[in-house]
């Protein structure tokens, strides 16, 4: 008798154990799924942010070009040129 009481304690106790390794192999995978579902939103909206950041940036390059009178396009063509001869007087005479 005490054999097959041992023989059921065994089975028993299998089932616990795969039942207890199924509920926190669920577990696992509950957590690391929602921690990919988040990650995957977190990349789309850094996505969508780098994208209207490009816009802004080009859109701020048109204004500035459209806003920049013509004077001072040839005052900065002067002082290139100025820093040029600056430029050679640095260079040692021989």
């Amino acid at each position: 008798m005490s054999e097959l009481l041992n023989a059921g304690l065994l089975n028993i106790a299998s089932l616990v154990v795969s039942a207890v390794v199924m509920i926190v192999g669920l577990v696992l995978w509950f957590f690391v799924n929602r921690a990919s579902s988040r990650t995957s939103e977190q990349i789309e909206l850094l996505e969508a942010l780098l994208d209207q950041q490009k816009r802004q940036n080009a859109l701020l390059r048109r204004l500035c070009e459209a806003n920049e009178p013509e004077e001072k396009a040839e005052l900065r063509v002067k002082a290139d040129a100025k820093k040029d001869d600056e430029f050679v007087r640095l260079v040692a005479e021989r």
